[in-house]
């Protein structure tokens, strides 16, 4: 009997070939095979006025493939479809189906979470036939995007010349562009700490001042911070003193968005690089020369684990590090997700990531053990620390020193790597016991802006507002930095984390669109829409109501833009082009602006625009009250101006330009 199985990935087909031995013929549709077209009104491949009928067209790319599927399946007794687990892989069985004539009501459609034998052999033994709910969700996405993505960025490119707008894209820009405006506004306010040190049979430690007289300490400038420091005289006196276990527990194993934002700042990972590696882990690398799928499917919401993994975890950890480093699993799903997935684990614990280092790329080799580590960490004991939190106080005024000492290491046996963890170990101390302090000091600090969104700040945001869907974080980040909307920066406090800023035509489109569109592009109304998807992938609303109930809002703003938008005309630069005589205009495209012929394309002239030198430091004849050089007028990079030491680094004195305005108040920073 021959049995056709048909996958997404030409990559999987090894593997799962290999599962299911000779009988099959497992074959590859290399993606999607079909998309809307782009021809009717509007070139939407969406008949809006006749209940939003859609028009599929095979993929030009794909002709030679369905051709080679349609032979192989008039050769087959029996055709099953394997495509991924999730809406996109449910809408590709459909194209399938429809396009190599199978019957949609009793095709086998067979749906696995992880590519290992076991798994592969009981999805075959349970298959089920196409879903349509699902089919249906997904295709009410692909027509809202269809639509607001052609009307908008045939819109924006006519009136201010960007490129592209987008249901989801949008809102991720208005994001970053609303939070540029947060630290633009933003000024600086004063606040000052004290700390005094102590030292007790040699070790020195420091305590940092918390209350006043029983009240929080709040300082607010340098005069009531040396009032503390005046108060506070020796002898203090250890008035409080309290010892405890305190445990920290491990976090639950990786979901699609804390991967991605996890692998952004611990491995330095892009979001597109991450989703990239880790399908390939899950589809299989060759390890001692047999295709192995490594982990489970890495598109999921769901923090569940398998009955089956647990119990061999337990197995492992039990057998590895003893009975006392086995922990209790037990993690509930947010509500939306979709708990037919597991969380993403590894296959295999037997795969360990040190033993098949040799078979997998540098990159797969991190992500891998990371994914390893953190679900094996997920299954283990709390770490336990023993703490000592000691109050020392003197006339009224209160500081706290804090000790911690590991004194189990549980689950951090495997994960301390990713997890920062020092040991501070205070001196013995009692209670009622006298000391004197070696120095009583205070500090001057400054309110910091809202920090920029790094690539794990943003998929953070966008998850916890409920824009997009874990699969797309990655795809959407591409796009707002393809079409020169952002740019991806390293920070300016001198840390590694690369940040996105957004580009004048980034901020040109968002603002535009905020102006004629609030009340689609923003996050309520997305998030609201990715709910209304749910609901229809569950079988519970119907597709078309959601779909006119947008149209309905969705066409006036459209025919309001067109009426009302200005048209932005390219700024002349006041030459003419040396090649055709033309006048040359400043164009913006995706690595800043640059100077072009005006009469592009039939001419093609460019040349580079110089930036502007930034501005330089303002002598004053103010003197610095530390070590006396002259204070200089600088502005900062959040567009405000201070007073700042001439002598720094080596002096660090800086005052606030009271010229500025106050209008937005920012956050404190963390001492971490």
């Amino acid at each position: 009997m021959k049995q056709l199985v048909i996958v997404e990935s030409p990559t999987k087909t090894k593997t799962i070939g290999k599962y299911l031995g000779s009988d099959f013929d497992v074959q590859s549709s290399k993606g999607h095979i079909c998309d809307l077209a782009t021809t009717g009104k509007g070139g939407l491949g969406v008949d809006i006025e006749n209940d939003f009928k859609a028009t599929y067209v095979l993929n030009s790319d794909k002709k030679d493939v369905v051709r080679d599927l349609k032979k192989k399946v008039k050769e087959a007794d029996e055709v099953y479809l394997a495509t991924d687990a999730d809406r996109e892989g449910e809408a590709i069985s459909w194209h399938l189906a429809r396009e190599l004539g199978l019957d949609i009501d009793t095709t086998k459609r067979i749906e696995f979470h992880e590519i290992t034998k076991p798994a592969i052999k009981e999805a075959f033994n349970h298959p089920r036939t196409i879903d349509m709910d699902m089919v249906h969700s997904q295709e009410t996405r692909r027509i809202l995007d269809r639509i607001i993505g052609f009307k908008l960025s045939k819109l924006l490119n006519s009136k201010i010349k960007s490129k592209s707008a987008g249901r989801v894209q949008s809102v991720a820009l208005k994001l970053i562009v609303d939070r540029e405006d947060e630290i633009k506004a933003f000024v600086p306010e004063e606040y000052w700490t004290v700390s005094a040190a102590f030292k007790v049979s040699s070790k020195t430690f420091t305590a940092e001042l918390t209350r006043i007289n029983g009240k929080k300490a709040v300082l607010s400038n340098e005069e009531e911070a040396n009032a503390a420091v005046s108060g506070s005289t020796n002898p203090f006196t250890v008035t409080s003193l309290k010892r405890q276990v305190k445990g920290k527990g491990p976090r639950p194993p990786f979901i699609t968005s804390t991967l991605q934002q996890e692998a952004n700042t611990k491995l330095g990972f892009s979001s597109s690089k991450t989703m990239t590696v880790a399908q390939k882990l899950y589809e299989g690398v060759e390890i001692h020369g047999e295709p192995t799928g490594l982990i489970t499917y890495m598109r999921t919401d769901s923090l569940r684990l398998s009955d089956v993994f647990m119990a061999q975890a337990k197995e492992v950890i039990t057998e590895r590090y003893g009975k006392n480093y086995t922990g209790y699993y037990a993690m509930k799903n947010k509500d939306s997700a979709q708990d037919a997935h597991e969380a993403i684990r590894p296959t295999d614990l037997a795969m360990i990531p040190e033993e098949i280092k040799g078979d997998l790329t540098n990159d797969e080799y991190k992500l891998y053990s990371f994914i390893y580590y953190r679900a094996l960490a997920a299954l283990m004991s709390d770490a336990r620390f023993d703490t000592v939190t000691a109050v020392i106080s003197s006339n009224g005024y209160d500081y706290v020193a804090n000790g911690k000492e590991l004194a189990f290491d549980g689950y951090l046996k495997v994960y301390e790597k990713y997890e920062s963890n020092k040991d501070e170990i205070l001196p013995a101390l009692q209670d009622g016991m006298t000391l004197d302090a070696v120095k009583v000091e205070p500090k001057q600090h400054f309110t910091e802006p809202p920090l920029r969104y790094s690539e794990s700040r943003l998929i953070k945001a966008m998850e916890e507002y409920g824009i997009g869907r874990p699969s797309t974080y990655a795809t959407i980040i591409k796009t707002i930095q393809d079409r020169g909307y952002v740019s991806l920066e390293k920070a300016s406090d001198g840390s590694k984390t690369k940040v996105f800023i957004p580009t004048e035509q980034g901020d040109l489109t968002s603002r535009k669109l905020n102006e004629f569109f609030s009340s689609i592009i923003n996050v309520k109304y997305t998030a609201a829409m990715e709910n209304d998807l749910d609901y229809i992938a569950e079988g519970n609303q119907e597709s078309i109501v959601i779909l006119k109930a947008f149209w309905k809002d969705f066409e006036p703003l459209v025919d309001d833009a067109y009426k009302n938008m200005e048209k932005k005309e390219l700024e002349k630069t006041g030459e003419l082009c040396p090649e055709c005589g033309h006048d040359l205009v400043i164009r913006q495209g995706r690595f800043g602006k640059f100077i072009s012929c005006s009469n592009y394309p039939a001419c093609k002239y460019t040349s580079p625009l110089e930036k502007p030198e930034k501005e330089q430091p303002e002598v004053t004849d103010k003197v610095c009250p530390e070590c006396g050089a002259a204070l200089l007028r600088r502005k900062s990079r959040y567009g405000n101006y201070f007073f700042g030491c001439s002598a720094f680094p080596k002096c660090r004195y800086i005052e606030n330009d009271q010229s500025s305005p106050r209008v937005f108040k920012g956050r404190k920073k963390s001492k971490s």
